[in-house]
């Protein structure tokens, strides 16, 4: 059984050590909401795929090569030729403020369709455990949207838990629009994950957590930032604080932090020991280079436990 069914579009990226205009030299990887938590939850010894979109060129043969070698499933990704795999600059500008460039209009990932969503839980043995769904695959276009009403239509059928992460992303669309796309969603929703500003695009109350508990979202994760995160249920709210580790990088914290959110709950941990280990996972996150490197297997998930300038021998 799968553990872990997401979608999305995985971009190449680019990151440069100083402002873009000055030119130098940039590393490329990857990057990608959706396939960094697949990634997450690979590292942790789950089984996750990847559904999605790259062109037919050595940008898309770089994100394919880098999710198959980190243990992700691509068995219903494709390959279009008339689209060019989407690009993602990172300037490093002042400390560990970065700015983010996208060059994904047009590109393969927004090509992404209902079908290739049908046809991956067609060829499913069983319904996968989660289906992990972002606002930023509903944001990339009208087919994109309705992939993810389809995953989530066929997920709640088939019995699986449904996340959805907000992510918000202003670059991609404005609050009006993303709160459009996305409470029609709730009703498909079990667990919601967003930063603290994120909520006011899922609901108008004056008690958003209140509100989407209420219309049958049966978990909902609030992160904090450096504050930590809260899980609010029916059961009662938990509270962890954040881990102090030195911060590199914030660009795929977000992301980490829902791995290590969902690895607990297909570990069948309680709310306070999900947050522990979403916390954890987001703090390797912030302390290294990169949206996904950085992030744990599980026998590392204790490294931070041994404090600063500490050595494991």
């Amino acid at each position: 059984m799968t553990d872990l069914l997401t979608l999305g579009e995985t971009m190449a990226a680019f990151r440069t050590t100083g402002p873009l205009r000055l030119g130098g030299t940039a590393g490329i990887s990857v990057a990608g909401s959706e396939s960094t938590v697949a990634i997450g939850l690979a590292r942790l010894g789950h089984l996750a795929a990847w559904v999605g979109v790259t062109g037919a060129d050595e940008p898309g043969e770089l994100v394919r090569r880098t999710l198959r070698a980190e243990g992700v499933d691509l068995a219903w990704s494709r390959v279009d030729p008339a689209a060019p795999t989407g690009l993602i600059l990172f300037e490093a500008r002042v400390g560990d403020i970065n700015r983010v460039t996208y060059h994904r209009a047009g590109s393969a990932g927004s090509r992404l369709r209902p079908a290739d969503v049908t046809r991956a839980f067609d060829a499913l043995d069983a319904a996968p455990r989660l289906l992990h769904l972002t606002g930023i695959t509903c944001a990339l276009g009208a087919e994109p949207y309705q992939a993810v009403l389809e995953a989530a239509r066929r997920a709640g059928a088939a019995g699986s838990t449904v996340c959805l992460d907000v992510n918000h992303r202003n670059r991609l669309w404005s609050v009006t629009e993303a709160a459009t796309a996305l409470r029609p969603l709730l009703p498909s929703i079990d667990l919601v994950v967003a930063s603290d500003d994120e909520l006011a695009v899922l609901t108008d109350a004056a008690d958003p957590v209140a509100a989407l508990l209420s219309a049958g979202v049966t978990e909902v994760v609030v992160k904090h930032g450096a504050d930590g995160a809260t899980s609010h249920s029916a059961t009662g709210t938990v509270r962890r604080p954040a881990r102090t580790v030195p911060v590199v990088d914030t660009v795929g914290a977000g992301d980490a932090f829902v791995a290590g959110l969902l690895s607990g709950w297909l570990d069948g941990l309680d709310a306070a020991a999900r947050l522990d280990r979403a916390v954890t996972t987001g703090a390797f996150a912030v302390a290294t280079r990169g949206d996904w490197e950085g992030l744990p297997d599980r026998t590392e998930l204790t490294l931070l436990d041994h404090g600063p300038g500490g050595t494991v021998r």
